[in-house]
């Protein structure tokens, strides 16, 4: 809290990233693994339900499914998707909280940072509704206008092939731009939850805030979200070799041997504990550094070092925010929200 006041470069903002991580590991890394530890709570019941005679056999023989089985099917879907997204919405608002928390020099718990997201969560919610739908749904469907009548015009019969390839030219193009409008979109967004857990704005507000804070700074954050795109490749890389080589020895024991039987479940075991261990201790680094590139951003289109500096020399009168006490959770405001080392 004591540093330096000014904009940060991409290299720096990693590095504070890195700093503050490793303060509270636990806290971050806790933190992201709860909707992890949703999924598997939640799919073991599901598996033995959907293992009980006569409704896993309905399902795995040839015959259409049984009406048990889809009354089976949509219940736990049903149930399960809910339940998820509001474990997805508090694990990422209470993550943004612990980063701001952590950035501001305090000690934060996990159950403080989860309450924190109660009094707000329907707000979170629907932001990251009101994100996927703006940066994903819309730009999809539009291209979706466009390329179903291409993709009808290229099938249907006696299509020349010079007409065929221009069309598909077309499409592939269409869908170019689709992907790069849901990018650039989505780079736009990524901030609203930092403002919105900072800030107390609505989730509109959110939105178009994140908009006009990320001009000058998305090709950054591009980086950085390619540089943990690769890092989660090398890990579920890592992954898979061991699988190949648990199922290479399996071979080696003989095949349909019990021995065989018993490496290929070993590697596929630690296949999917080291794909889903790296995305709990990945997933923490994008929010962490989202908080940084907001109050960097600020800091360099508002002049909040200035305002910070009026504020500790007692020029003005920071807004108040809630504040962790002994027990952990939030208590009454004491603390400004917009400081930054």
């Amino acid at each position: 809290m004591n540093e330096t006041l000014r904009p940060s470069t991409l290299g720096e903002i990693l590095d504070r990233t890195a700093q503050l991580y490793r303060r509270s590991f636990w806290l971050f890394a806790g933190t992201a693994a709860i909707p992890y530890v949703m999924v598997v709570v939640l799919t073991i019941p599901a598996v033995g339900i959907f293992a009980i005679p006569g409704i896993a056999g309905g399902a795995s023989s040839g015959a259409p499914p049984s009406p048990a089985w889809l009354a089976v099917f949509g219940l736990v879907f049903f149930i399960f998707i809910p339940i998820y997204l509001a474990v997805y919405v508090f694990a990422i608002a209470a993550i943004t909280q612990a980063a701001v928390s952590t950035h501001l020099g305090q000690k934060l718990t996990i159950r403080a940072a989860l309450g924190s997201v109660r009094p707000r969560f329907w707000t979170y919610l629907w932001y990251l509704f009101l994100q996927g739908i703006l940066a994903g749904l819309l730009p999809a469907f539009a291209a979706g206008i466009i390329i179903g009548p291409v993709i009808f015009l290229i099938a249907r019969p006696g299509a020349d092939v010079a007409g065929s390839v221009a069309l598909g030219f077309v499409a592939f193009l269409v869908g170019a731009a689709a992907l790069v409008a849901i990018v650039w979109l989505a780079l736009s967004y990524c901030m609203g939850m930092a403002v919105c857990v900072v800030e107390k704005k609505s989730a509109w507000d959110s939105l178009t805030r994140a908009m006009k804070l990320s001009a000058g700074t998305r090709g950054r954050i591009f980086v950085l979200f390619l540089l943990i795109v690769v890092l989660s490749m090398a890990i579920s890389m890592f992954g898979y070799i061991l699988f190949v080589m648990a199922t290479a020895v399996g071979f080696a024991l003989g095949k349909g041997s019990a021995a065989a039987i018993a490496a290929t479940v070993v590697g596929g075991i630690l296949y999917t504990v080291i794909g889903m261990g790296g995305q709990i201790v990945l997933q923490p680094v994008s929010w962490i550094a989202l908080v940084l590139f907001y109050y960097d951003q600020r800091i360099r289109k508002e002049g909040f070092d200035i305002e910070w500096m009026m504020q500790q020399a007692g020029m003005t009168q920071p807004p108040l925010v809630a504040q962790p006490a002994d027990d952990g959770i939030l208590s009454a405001p004491s603390v400004p929200p917009d400081i930054v080392p």
